[in-house]
C-alpha cells in the first residue's frame, strides 16, 4: 500500500512570518513562499520577491 505524502513534502519553504526555512510545509500556507528545490533558493525567496516587485513597479511607470 503506497502512502500519499503532503504536497511539497521534502521541498523547502520560506516562512514570511518567522523568516525561517521549513523543510516540508509546516506552517499555514498563507505564511509560506515556495516550494523551492533547495534551502538556498528558499533563503533567497524574499530577495526574489522584492526584485520582481521593483520590476513590476518600473513597468507600470513606463506604461503611464
Amino acid at each position: 500500500m503506497s502512502s500519499v505524502g503532503t504536497p511539497g513534502e521534502g521541498q523547502y519553504w520560506y516562512n514570511v512570518t518567522t523568516k525561517t526555512i521549513e523543510r516540508g510545509p509546516q506552517s499555514d500556507w498563507s505564511r509560506l513562499l515556495g516550494p523551492y528545490d533547495s534551502e538556498e533558493e528558499a533563503r533567497n525567496a524574499m530577495a526574489k520577491v522584492q526584485a520582481r516587485n521593483e520590476a513590476w513597479d518600473e513597468q507600470e511607470e513606463d506604461e503611464e
